[in-house]
């Protein structure tokens, strides 16, 4: 089938973009630059030129391609993972997401598209005993940038899931780690543990939820092809409090333990109260639906099993 993606050179795009060939789709990908464009055509993908804060450009793309499933994979995430970097992009990312997203799925709703798929979040379930599923509620009284972000969540899946005629989807991916992203040996958390700045915060209780960037775009494809209007959670079979993780992850890239900082110290860095929500709040996900409906098969987390397999 022929699908139109936006948001395909980002660390999830790419590897979409992949699978979408290989599956044999007829796939048309949106970018701002001609250089980017000639790019897409090397690889047997037909750009389309628009920027995603140009309504009308936007729409005038969605119309030609006349696709019959739109996947919206828009971000604008730092190189880094620092609190720093991630103020400083904070407000484009919200816009391109809100803005360039809603021009997208308008854009996608005038042309008759069918099927729409969005990127997501799989970490924000409200905290609680237990893996969070599709209908936990998410944490909207959680600190100041988790809120900010989990309302930015439940506003773009609503506009999304009640748009009439449109069999929308939402995608929400754990952590990605793998090639191109924050959490692999040369990504900038693997450079962060190796220099010890990545603490474990108090008990290290949160849970987090893993996704390799691939098995992200095999299920991407998954729902394109057979996924039920609705909320898809797309995370691994281990989810893992901090305190089993970040140390396994240390090992695996032969770095030192990562250091211990007290609940009350964390409190006083910079973002802390979010900082410590991550790390002793976060609950991890259930990937039970998007096994049963979209034959889901993702592969352990692999610093994991390197560690067991280096300490066997």
């Amino acid at each position: 089938m022929k699908v139109f993606v936006a948001g395909g050179t980002g660390a999830i795009g790419r590897p979409t973009l992949n699978q979408l060939l290989a599956r044999g789709h007829n796939v048309v990908a949106l970018t701002r630059t001609q250089e980017r464009a000639q790019s897409l055509a090397a690889q047997g993908i037909e750009p389309a030129l628009a920027d995603v804060f140009d309504a009308d450009a936007v729409k005038a793309a969605i119309a030609h391609a006349q696709p019959e499933v739109v996947i919206e994979q828009l971000t604008a995430l730092p190189r880094t993972y620092t609190r720093e970097s991630m103020n400083a992009t904070e407000a484009l990312n919200m816009r391109i997401r809100s803005e360039g997203g809603g021009n997208v799925l308008a854009a996608a709703k005038a042309a008759g598209v069918r099927r729409f798929l969005k990127q997501s979040m799989a970490f924000w379930g409200i905290p609680g005993v237990g893996l969070a599923d599709e209908e936990t509620p998410l944490s909207v009284d959680a600190p100041p940038a988790v809120a900010t972000d989990v309302r930015l969540v439940i506003e773009t899946e609503r506009l999304l899931l009640q748009t009439p005629d449109l069999e929308g989807i939402a995608l929400r991916y754990g952590f990605f780690y793998g090639p191109g992203t924050w959490f692999n040996a040369d990504g900038d958390v693997g450079q962060q543990v190796r220099q010890q700045q990545f603490p474990i915060v108090g008990n290290g209780d949160g849970v987090w939820s893993w996704i390799h960037i691939e098995d992200a775009a095999i299920a991407t494809v998954a729902a394109v092809e057979q996924g039920n209007p609705g909320v898809y959670l797309i995370v691994d079979d281990q989810p893992l409090a901090v305190r089993e993780w970040l140390p396994a992850f240390a090992r695996s890239l032969n770095a030192p333990p990562p250091p211990q900082v007290s609940v009350e110290d964390a409190l006083k860095m910079e973002g802390g109260a979010d900082f410590v929500y991550y790390q002793t709040q976060m609950r991890g996900a259930s990937n039970a639906k998007a096994k049963r409906e979209l034959n889901f098969q993702p592969r352990s987390l692999e610093w994991v099993v390197d560690t067991t397999v280096a300490l066997g």
